[in-house]
């Protein structure tokens, strides 16, 4: 269902990856390795449509992405290294104003249970500025649970986490697969789930 031909990334004069070939299918999850500048969050950000590659192409049910990005972003969810929150809203409105931009705004109960699942319950009208790391990477993560979407890319969605929270990830990756998902992912650490591998820079 998600297909990449040929794909070359390049940073400044520096070439990340060339002739780059995967395809992921329903059910399946590809966790992408390699050391610090490979390229894995490029390759994430290109998938995504957020960054350009200098050749090659992304496919989602055998189209190039380019020809519709907004249906395509309309199935994919992106959860980068940074949480991606604004720190003057409480973790609802976060939530809130996330789901509204992705085009389909939820309730104050589905946001509420979304808040819950990830441990944030008793904290999810406080601004998110006062939460720890490890609080704002729960918090971006209750979009997985609130935001139905056939894709999930993934960049170290285990990092700043406790051992309750990195297992509460790897529950929601299995899930999702469970149920016909697919998932990009880059990780250091492992992610809990059986996953096909690709390694950048080797």
């Amino acid at each position: 269902m998600l297909s990449v031909q040929q794909l070359a990334c390049e940073r400044g004069r520096k070439r990340l990856f060339s002739d780059l070939n995967f395809e992921v299918q329903s059910g399946q999850c590809l966790q992408v390795h390699g050391a610090n500048g490979a390229g894995k969050t490029s390759l994430l950000r290109i998938v995504c449509g957020l960054a350009e590659s200098v050749q090659g192409q992304v496919c989602w049910r055998g189209a190039d992405t380019r020809l519709d990005p907004g249906a395509f972003r309309a199935e994919l969810v992106y959860l980068g290294h940074a949480p991606g929150l604004k720190d003057e809203l409480s973790a609802a409105e976060n939530l809130d104003y996330q789901s509204r931009i992705d085009g389909c705004a939820l309730s104050p109960q589905h946001i509420a249970a979304a808040l819950q699942r990830v441990g944030l319950g008793r904290q999810q009208h406080l601004p998110v500025r006062r939460f720890s790391q490890g609080q704002k990477r729960r918090a971006a993560l209750a979009r997985l649970i609130a935001r139905p979407a056939r894709l999930w890319v993934l960049d170290e969605p285990l990092a700043a986490l406790d051992q309750a929270a990195q297992q509460l990830v790897s529950e929601l990756v299995a899930d999702h697969l469970q149920a016909g998902g697919l998932a990009l992912v880059t990780s250091h650490q492992p992610l809990g789930v059986a996953s096909m591998e690709l390694r950048l820079g080797a």
